[in-house]
């Protein structure tokens, strides 16, 4: 086995040999940033190396990821994944997963596969009623037919609480099973990963002006989190709120100019809404003399622009649906997170993006955002990988039509079990920004400002 291993890895792909002596399934759940796909790679290896395995398939969320996979599979197996004459076996994505011919899936049926599955949270299964397109086809293609899987997830349970293909749950509890775990906690302790550092960001006197023709009204707000609460401004207008935007950005680039004094490559992410609102933002780290570049599922090529930021020196990513899961950038270790997607899911993720460490130094990662309730309750659950209340098989209710709800078709909206460690409160110079909601003349019109009285809440995990 490689030497530069990891002792998680290690540990992980021992008990994985150990388990395929007598069970073809094996479920890891490691925290986003660990190392699974080369620990995947290794194990893969292994069972080459052993004669239990002839070809190995891989399937993934996204493009990025399954390109991802095809190189440090490449590296660990010495041998092409690209699906061609004279490969060990092939990567694909889950959608391409339905378009695959039937000589293809008879690769199952004449020779030993092992099968690795990304994040498989992606994939409902168990009963055909009650799966989603991927989960489908690993029941009705894979499940029964490889001689060995292998699923992983950084984040094992689905908004729509459904099962999770191939998982198995206690009965009646419904607690998912994983043959092995390696959390958050586990690996900030053993160095593989950063520790986060999350800071909320409020307002102690916002204001909210309505204006009805020739009148106006002033409410205000001490927090962000009754103004969202007790107004008809939402989350997404604040989003798009420019100071918000700046308030953000400038703690952000505030903090990538600290650590690229001792880490000159780092760099920053920040998780927009859509292309428009990354575009406002890309004007805003323009206006500030920083350098960025901008991928979303509409950028031409945005592998390749994704793999160039990768290696380069540019200071942020600002990215739409691109680096949430599975995207491997290690020198990003700072996140502004304005996405208006408010799931403890895509936020887990979000927060993995930047915990993959380079070296000894890098040891912090830093996640910026509104302190609003939702999102709060997340921060201060961070610590835990496996949040019981989420990990749970829950009966799902069918529809009149037989089908059981769309995949993250409602937010998490979850009880607070986490920790404060840290509060730090500072007021920011800055001065009052408006924003303006309603674009009709018979209809009253709001604008929200801020006061200089910002305050910041500081959540850490260690």
């Amino acid at each position: 086995m490689t030497a530069s291993l990891r002792n998680w890895q290690r540990r992980c792909i021992d008990t994985a040999l150990k388990h395929f002596l007598s069970t073809s399934h094996f479920f890891c759940q490691a925290t986003p940033g660990a190392g699974k796909t080369r620990m995947a790679a290794e194990l893969a290896r292994c069972l080459l190396d052993q004669g239990k395995v002839d070809l190995v398939l891989c399937f993934a969320p996204s493009r990025q990821v399954v390109e991802g996979f095809r190189s440090t599979f490449s590296a660990v197996l010495g041998k092409r994944l690209d699906g061609l004459i004279g490969s060990v076996g092939g990567a694909y994505t889950y959608q391409a997963m339905e378009y695959r011919d039937e000589i293809f899936w008879r690769l199952l049926e004449d020779y030993r596969v092992f099968v690795v599955f990304d994040e498989i949270h992606h994939c409902a299964g168990h009963d055909p009623l009650l799966s989603n397109a991927w989960g489908q086809q690993i029941l009705q293609r894979i499940q029964d037919r490889a001689v060995f899987t292998l699923a992983l997830s950084g984040t094992p349970w689905r908004s729509d609480d459904r099962a999770i293909a191939l998982a198995r749950y206690l009965s009646p509890e419904g607690q998912l099973i994983c043959d092995y775990r390696y959390g958050l906690q586990e690996a900030i302790a053993d160095g593989v990963c950063r520790s986060p550092r999350i800071l909320l960001l409020d307002n102690q006197q916002v204001a909210l002006t309505e204006a009805v023709e020739t009148e106006s009204t002033v409410r205000l707000f001490p927090s962000i989190a009754e103004l969202l609460g007790e107004s008809p401004v939402t989350y997404e207008d604040l989003l798009r709120h420019d100071e918000v935007i700046e308030q953000l950005l400038a703690l952000g680039i505030d903090k990538l100019d600290m650590l690229r004094r001792s880490q000159p490559e780092a760099a920053g992410l920040v998780v927009a809404t859509d292309i428009a609102h990354a575009q406002q933002i890309a004007q805003a780290l323009d206006a500030r003399g920083e350098s960025w570049c901008i991928v979303t599922n509409k950028t031409p090529n945005a592998q390749q622009v994704i793999n160039a930021f990768r290696h380069s020196d540019c200071r942020w990513i600002v990215a739409v649906g691109m680096i949430s899961e599975g995207t491997d950038i290690p020198r990003l270790q700072v996140c502004c997170f304005l996405s208006r997607i408010r799931t403890e899911l895509h936020y887990r993720q979000v927060l993995g993006r930047i915990l993959r460490r380079m070296g000894e130094a890098d040891d912090q990662a830093w996640l910026f955002m509104l302190a609003e309730t939702t999102l709060r309750r997340f921060a201060e659950r961070i610590a835990d990988d496996l949040p019981k209340d989420l990990a749970v098989l829950r009966q799902v209710p069918m529809n009149a039509a037989g089908a059981s709800p769309a995949s993250g078709s409602k937010e998490v909206d979850s009880s607070a079990d986490g920790s404060n460690d840290g509060y730090c409160e500072q007021h920011l110079e800055a001065s009052p920004g408006t924003y303006t909601l309603g674009d009709f003349s018979n209809e009253p019109s709001y604008y929200v400002s801020f006061s200089q009285h910002y305050r910041q809440l500081l959540l850490t995990c260690i």
